[in-house]
């Protein structure tokens, strides 16, 4: 059931959608009345959009909220038994995406803004274009782990030292798991996560579960999660340190489309366009995440993306070994 959630306590501010979406989809989506969205975005900032898009529109938002993977994989299920329940999908997955794309799920659309998103991060076409990017890095608690026996690379959380003591997610459920796995057993090898293994890493859903780890102290290094909750952590007085590795920080862009058929196409493209407004842009940093914009600020204290090494990630590839690859995974973590 799709369950509308809805963010507290945020003082609203007045924003104003671009003329072009006012004049060719307000008066229609208002007819439609509500967009059905399914999102991997931080539950928190997600609800904050979705009330600020309220606020903002009167259409209400109902929201369903989980890992990427899960995501892709209900959308799927439900097109396959031809129903297509929801107007704006944003996941985690740009191969995906881009798949999806091809088989001419989406509806093509260019919002305001669209220009200032990094070409990597976007269909040419406008059949998807990023929500955020999301940055994919270690990070440990700084009260509890020495300085000088901090991990310094993707390589190094294979030491024995670190037995125990790390938490990573599932790529089966989180989309950005799956990209860090596919890319990592390609580089190291599968021989890598059997190393992990051996050092008893602890495989939780997503990113929250990872986050939850660190701040009670079952686990005490994130190997490989999404930035934005250890900068959460650390606004929320844990401590939390983040580690850029000497061999390069994962980049990946969380896509937006517009479904195809869906039930309120105007109403989506309204959302859409909403999405790369300044008012929702701006949430991303304050959240301790990024922007897709490359003209809004990084988060306060964080890296600008452009200061660091990352990794290059095949999408194309992770397309296609999505089942081996998780498969894979799932034999060496059973």
């Amino acid at each position: 059931m799709i369950v509308r959630m809805l963010a507290a306590g945020a003082l609203l501010t007045s924003m104003t959608l671009s003329a072009s979406a006012q004049q060719a989809d307000l008066a229609a989506a208002k007819k439609e009345g509500k967009v059905v969205w399914y999102t991997s975005t931080p539950v928190e900032t997600a609800n904050k959009i979705a009330k600020l898009f309220e606020a903002e529109t009167g259409i209400r938002v109902e929201l369903f909220r989980s890992g990427g993977s899960a995501i892709l994989r209900r959308f799927l299920q439900e097109q396959q038994a031809g129903r297509i329940a929801v107007d704006v999908l944003t996941t985690s997955d740009p191969a995906a995406s881009a798949a999806l794309a091809r088989k001419g799920t989406f509806v093509p659309f260019k919002p305001a803004h669209f220009d200032k998103v990094p070409e990597a991060g976007k269909d040419a076409n406008g059949a998807h274009v990023a929500q955020r990017l999301n940055l994919i890095t270690i990070f440990a608690r700084s009260d509890k782990v020495p300085e000088a026996d901090m991990p310094k690379s993707w390589a190094d959380l294979t030491d024995p030292k670190y037995k125990g003591k790390l938490v990573m997610t599932d790529p089966s459920f989180t989309a950005l798991g799956l990209m860090v796995v596919a890319t990592l057993s390609k580089d190291f090898g599968w021989d890598y996560y059997e190393k992990l293994r051996k050092n008893d890493i602890m495989v939780v859903q997503g990113n929250q579960q990872v986050s939850d780890m660190l701040k009670r102290g079952e686990r005490l290094i994130a190997a490989g999660a999404l930035d934005s909750y250890a900068a959460d952590d650390r606004k929320a007085g844990h401590p939390i340190k983040t580690i850029y590795p000497a061999d390069g920080v994962f980049i990946i862009p969380a896509p937006t489309a517009i479904v195809k058929g869906s039930p309120n196409p105007n109403a989506a493209k309204l959302f859409a366009e909403f999405m790369l407004t300044d008012a929702a842009q701006k949430l991303f940093p304050e959240d301790g995440g990024y922007a897709a914009r490359i003209d809004i600020d990084p988060p306060a204290d964080a890296a600008a993306l452009g200061t660091l090494k990352a990794i290059p990630v095949d999408y194309d590839a992770v397309e296609k070994d999505t089942a081996r690859v998780k498969r894979r995974f799932n034999e060496i973590f059973q």
